[in-house]
């Protein structure tokens, strides 16, 4: 990347420009530039800082420990590890160890009435089902499945699935053929779309229907990481709808909430999504498919 950056800005584009293509901040490749031209070398000097406590064939024994019981703390397990080792190790080293394994801390939340009645609707129609919330009053929910596109520079209206269940023949007459075809026809032969490993749109008709219209669709392999941006831009969503000065309490204002809200996103929030996948795919590599911070 250092050396991209460095023959962008030989070939005469502006450092500016160069920071917000590769999503990095200006002061970093003004530095980089700065010692180019001094050194005549784009590769980082290593410093020798600090030595790390531990090793890694003892990092694994900490993700390990962590591992045989998920409720352990990080003190409990630097304790676990100092009487094992005889080595003095830190909560937050122990913290740092387990995040370099995919191992986050969780803490269970129970939720008020007033929240759950702002977590009623989610993508693809999975809602947040009472067994898996702890309530002290019940209050009448609803749920709607919702579907939207976004890409560089555009984005679809929102659409609304409020009665059935989304099956592939619905998915084709009120998703592919009124909102796909015209992204595919606005975009051109590079367009590639990308949905995920739902039901409806794995079926043969669906796939027939994009054959027909020429539009290439991103192989999600079973079981793969869900990588889609478009979940960035749900969370978005779903928090002006829940900061509303007056949250939805029915089908009908839950519909126009979405809608209206939908609307106000900035343009600017989803490229930056789109732009930060390159990003969160390597992340992903380099974790094997584990757990990082969406």
């Amino acid at each position: 990347m250092r050396g991209r950056i460095i023959g962008k800005i030989e070939e005469g584009r502006k450092i500016t420009d160069v920071a917000r293509e590769f999503d990095i901040a200006l002061s970093v490749v003004s530095r980089l530039w700065k010692s180019f031209k001094t050194t005549g070398m784009c590769s980082r000097r290593h410093g020798g800082g600090r030595v790390r406590s531990t090793t890694p064939a003892e990092d694994r024994c900490i993700v390990l420990s962590a591992k045989r019981n998920r409720r352990t703390t990080a003190q409990q397990v630097a304790n676990q590890f100092l009487a094992a080792s005889g080595k003095q190790i830190s909560r937050k080293t122990v913290a740092r160890r387990l995040r370099g394994g995919g191992l986050y801390a969780r803490r269970p939340v129970v939720l008020s009435s007033d929240c759950r009645r702002q977590l009623i609707w989610r993508e693809s129609g999975t809602a947040y089902r009472p067994e898996n919330i702890q309530e002290k009053d019940r209050y009448p929910t609803c749920s709607i499945m919702v579907w939207a596109g976004i890409m560089i520079n555009g984005r679809t209206r929102l659409h609304v699935v409020t009665n059935g269940t989304m099956t592939g023949q619905r998915y084709i007459d009120e998703v592919l053929l009124p909102h796909v075809r015209l992204f595919r026809g606005a975009v051109g032969d590079k367009f590639v779309f990308m949905d995920d490993n739902a039901t409806c749109h794995r079926t043969l008709a669906v796939q027939d229907c994009l054959d027909s219209e020429g539009i290439q669709r991103l192989v999600w392999p079973a079981r793969s990481p869900d990588l889609n941006p478009i979940e960035n831009v749900w969370d978005a969503l779903g928090r002006q709808v829940a900061g509303r000065n007056y949250p939805p309490t029915n089908k009908n204002t839950l519909i126009r909430a979405l809608t209206e809200e939908w609307d106000k996103l900035p343009q600017q929030l989803l490229d930056y999504v789109e732009r930060s996948m390159v990003r969160h795919v390597e992340c992903c590599i380099t974790l094997h498919g584990g757990h990082f911070p969406y």
